[in-house]
């Protein structure tokens, strides 16, 4: 094995980790995306080479490319004339979207105990908790208004990387 081959290995075990690990899926979804990273980029990869470089079953790698899809972890597409789909990872704007749901969600509930805890602060301890609360509501402010930029220039990015095709 050269030493390219173990590098790109060991770069779909590191992304196959990290995946597992943020969005607590199987072992084998978060390499099925890493392999989409790391060999998936320009054109995509067919179910069968999916299969045939990660080496599992066509059962387990349909599972969990099912699971992958209804994520929108993973996206495919079609050539005219070719019956096969062409899987690759979703576009970084799509993940990215996804953790300003998280942020939404840990907004909104941000925003219920501070107007419950503004009503109840009685002792030391809660005051304190209210003052970290008010911390923590301008931190994620702060995190989803850049975030919002962010996404904003990957799609722009995306959208010019589609029209240079």
């Amino acid at each position: 094995m050269d030493a390219l081959q173990k590098e790109r290995e060991e770069l779909i075990e590191m992304f196959g980790i990290h995946f597992e690990s943020i969005y607590q899926i199987p072992p084998l979804a978060g390499r099925i995306i890493g392999l989409l990273i790391v060999e998936g980029c320009k054109s995509g990869l067919t179910f069968e080479a999916i299969v045939e470089k990660l080496g599992a079953s066509k059962s387990s790698i349909s599972t969990n490319l099912n699971l992958l899809l209804k994520t929108e972890r993973v996206i495919y597409f079609t050539i005219p004339c070719d019956r096969k789909k062409y899987f690759k990872s979703a576009p970084l704007s799509n993940r990215l979207s996804n953790y300003l749901k998280f942020l939404e969600s840990e907004n909104y509930i941000t925003d219920k105990i501070f107007e419950y805890r503004q009503k109840t602060a009685s002792c030391p301890e809660e005051k304190c908790n209210l003052e970290n609360i008010k911390a923590y509501k301008k931190h994620l402010k702060e995190v989803e208004a850049s975030l919002k930029k962010t996404i904003a220039e990957f799609k722009e990015i995306e959208i010019q990387n589609q029209s240079n095709k």
